[in-house]
């Protein structure tokens, strides 16, 4: 899948089950945001190895974040970051940032789903070697499959702000 495409369906999966939570759409939102690209971008970087072969560029999937194991780590650690700034600076931390840190650990499996239903999909370890594992064999700049993946995101902020967004006009007469 496209990065963009991995920014969007993290977004809106993060925000989602924050805002179930916490019930506040746009703490959540600006959050989500930076866990899912800091995230996202963190494991792509690390994962993707370059190659040239005969004057073309191979990007190659490793093992190091294309596991589901793994790429839970890698997915947590911009949200222990971002936690541990918010301390530092404000010297405690809010609800909002503990369940921002605990929905977080999504970060990373959401990217491993998307990753799944493309050509070459995430390594899984069978008899002791990592093996590729796919569901759908879906290139990887599919407009399809980039835009479902795409549209589901934004459908899930939708309802995140529906959730989250008006929850004070319930609570607050004036």
């Amino acid at each position: 899948m496209k990065l963009q495409t991995h920014y969007v369906f993290s977004l809106g999966l993060l925000t989602f089950l924050d805002t179930l939570l916490v019930h506040h759409f746009y703490t959540s939102l600006f959050f989500s945001g930076v866990v899912s690209v800091l995230g996202n971008t963190l494991i792509d970087r690390l994962g993707h190895e370059v190659r040239s072969v005969y004057g073309k560029e191979i990007i190659k999937r490793t093992p190091l974040t294309h596991t589901l194991p793994r790429s839970v780590i890698w997915g947590f650690i911009p949200a222990l970051l971002l936690s541990l700034l918010y301390y530092y600076i404000y010297e405690y931390v809010s609800e909002e940032l503990l369940s921002l840190a605990l929905v977080s650990l999504l970060n990373g499996p959401s990217h491993m789903l998307l990753d799944v239903f493309t050509e070459r999909g995430i390594y899984v370890k069978r008899n002791g070697k990592w093996r590729r594992f796919a569901l759908a064999h879906f290139s990887y700049n599919n407009p399809a499959v980039n835009g479902l993946a795409f549209m589901l995101g934004v459908l899930m902020l939708f309802a995140s702000y529906y959730i989250g967004g008006y929850s004070h006009y319930y609570y607050y007469r004036y």
